[in-house]
């Protein structure tokens, strides 16, 4: 460095006349300067052919069908995942955090609260795809802020080994009968579908019976930190049964374990199995807007949910032009639950504020 600075001095100090020696000049200066050109432009050239995707659905299902759709259309997909168990709510806090300024062109959400929370902050950009009205109105935005495509139904999985059919639990409200206390599981309800599932109960029995209701199933059944979790229990055989999500239980009947799949809430008058759907949303001053209208197009096609149920995690079609066969109970095989989801994401501020000091420290 010493003589880096000394050098520079005498060329600082040298009297205008004196001539830097031409010899000096690296003839491979200009080449350099040209490449590193080529490789700035190529590199702003390769932004704009991109699209920047958020995603909580687990990578392992989700990124098949980025490079199928590179492969198709040229467009590459920079994917941001998140694998933590609270990955919906750390991807929305990062949507949240880089609202002025958007790094995210597509949000997609492997459940529907934290996108409608997305769309009560005004960052969700409308578009209506050209096949919107392939999917239950119920399953969408009525103003195309957010898309919901290849749902799991919440399911209660039962280990075979240790409840006898004629024994099974059919409804979520078993989950709080005393005769289950310790052997019944659930996952934490702050995240994911099982907080999605919570605001729905918020809004459909109102606070006082849904409070009731989780305070019963604090005192009544063990939580896992995940949905994977409570699965993974039931078939190992550490609780009877357990609420979950048809991937999760899917997992383990593919895994061998004794374990069977109930869909609750199936009697006249019940409120029938909650179905949640993956939600796809653009993000309002988008860096890409066109490539974000091109994946979402793309992802709605029905092969792509066709796909989605065949493969492990068993995800079900919600396009009606969708004929494939499926591995789980569908809407149409099954009674559904109704619900308005906005209505639920609605209720979330209250489920969440006495959810969270109920079941953070446990």
């Amino acid at each position: 460095m010493a003589l880096a600075r000394k050098t520079e001095n005498r060329t600082a100090c040298a009297p205008r006349s004196a001539a830097i020696p031409v010899r000096r000049r690296s003839p491979l200066r200009p080449l350099l300067l040209f490449a590193a050109l080529l490789a700035w432009a190529g590199c702003r050239f390769g932004s704009d052919n991109e699209a920047v995707v958020y995603v909580a659905l687990d990578r392992e299902f989700s990124e098949p069908h980025f490079l199928a759709f590179e492969q198709e259309t040229g467009v590459h997909i920079a994917p941001k995942f998140d694998v933590e168990a609270n990955k919906t709510v750390g991807l929305t806090s990062a949507l949240l955090a880089e609202k002025d300024r958007p790094r995210c062109d597509v949000f997609w959400n492997n459940e529907v609260l934290n996108t409608l929370r997305l769309e009560k902050a005004g960052l969700l950009q409308a578009y209506v795809p050209p096949n919107a009205e392939d999917f239950p109105a119920e399953f969408r935005s009525p103003d195309g802020t957010w898309h919901g495509f290849a749902s799991r139904a919440r399911v209660l999985l039962v280990n075979t080994d240790l409840v006898q059919p004629a024994d099974y639990p059919t409804s979520i409200r078993d989950l709080v009968d005393p005769k289950w206390k310790g052997k019944c599981g659930f996952a934490k309800p702050l995240f994911g579908t099982t907080a999605t599932h919570a605001a729905v109960l918020f809004a459909t029995w109102g606070g006082d019976d849904a409070k009731q209701f989780f305070t019963q199933l604090k005192e009544n059944g063990r939580m896992f930190p995940g949905n994977k979790q409570v699965a993974v229990a039931v078939g190992g055989g550490q609780i009877a049964f357990g609420l979950t999500d048809t991937d999760d239980a899917m997992g383990e009947l593919q895994n061998g374990s004794p374990v069977a799949i109930v869909y609750p809430d199936q009697g006249e008058g019940e409120l029938g199995t909650l179905y949640i759907p993956n939600t796809l949303a653009i993000i309002r001053g988008c860096p890409h807007p066109e490539k974000a209208r091109q994946l979402v197009d793309y992802l709605l096609q029905p092969e792509v949910e066709a796909a989605l149920a065949a493969g492990p995690s068993a995800q079900i079609p919600l396009n009606t032009k969708v004929t494939a066969p499926v591995q789980v109970e569908t809407p149409q095989t099954k009674r559904a639950m109704p619900v308005d989801f906005r209505a639920a994401a609605d209720h979330w501020d209250e489920a969440a504020d006495f959810l969270t000091p109920l079941f953070l420290t446990q």
